[in-house]
């Protein structure tokens, strides 16, 4: 299931992923928009929800972001993986921690449940 999310200061699509465990980002799509990277200390092997590693390798480098999703913002260290056909995958963690009620036949999303240290608007 995808979602727009607002992404600093422009709109992208996300994939809603319920076997992801992180929370990954297109490295080719960061480049394109020009957001700043950092290198991580210890590079992280990714593997796919196969369990395969996957074939562009390792991650190596995380942005720093902004989220906006309806009414709600974040800031959050997303890891970079290569090339991709999506922008964005959102992962079981960030939905656990927010505890988002997920509505996968209307594909709808709301952020009711949130806690107050998540930066309602």
């Amino acid at each position: 299931m995808t979602v727009k999310i607002g992404l600093e200061k422009i709109t992208v699509e996300a994939l809603l992923d319920s076997r992801a465990t992180e929370l990954v980002r297109s490295l080719e799509f960061t480049r394109k928009k020009r957001f700043k990277l950092k290198k991580i200390e210890r590079p992280i092997y990714m593997r796919n929800v196969d369990r395969i590693f996957n074939k562009e390798g390792l991650i190596e480098h995380i942005v720093k972001v902004k989220i906006y999703y309806k009414g709600h913002r974040e800031r959050m260290k997303i890891d970079m993986i290569g090339k991709q056909n999506w922008n964005i995958i959102l992962e079981i963690p960030q939905l656990v921690y927010h505890n988002s009620e997920i509505n996968w036949k209307t594909r709808k999303v709301k952020m009711t449940r949130c806690l107050n240290k998540c930066g309602k608007q």
